[in-house]
């Protein structure tokens, strides 16, 4: 019960970073998220979409192995590991605060549900 807590829990955060990348990107929420200068928002906003939909895809994987209860486990374990492997690449190539943002919600999640909890 706590894994599929903290599981959906990843993928509200992952819903919010699809909206922060698809649509508020180039407007003042994504200016100020993101330290962004309008001239750089509006260049690539095209790129921010498409991470934003990955991201997305990132949340149908997650609503789909919780979906599938008990039998969605793997699909769970897999798409938490690509949520932790996305969160250690944003930290060691953008920022460390993705670290705490991204990959720590992922482990915790993660964890619990290796160990049933």
């Amino acid at each position: 019960m706590v894994a599929n807590i903290l599981i959906a829990l990843v993928a509200l955060l992952h819903i919010y970073f699809m909206y922060l990348e698809m649509v508020a990107w180039d407007k003042p929420l994504g200016l100020k998220t993101f330290r962004l200068k309008q001239e750089f928002a509006t260049a690539s906003k095209a790129l921010a979409m498409n991470q934003g939909l990955y991201n997305g895809f990132l949340v149908a994987g997650l609503v789909w192995g919780l979906w599938l209860g008990e039998d969605g486990f793997a699909i769970k374990i897999f798409f938490l590991g690509c949520v932790v492997v996305a969160g250690l690449f944003g930290a060691a190539t953008v920022g460390r605060k993705i670290l705490y943002v991204q990959a720590l919600p992922a482990v915790l999640a993660l964890l619990a549900t290796l160990f049933g909890i």
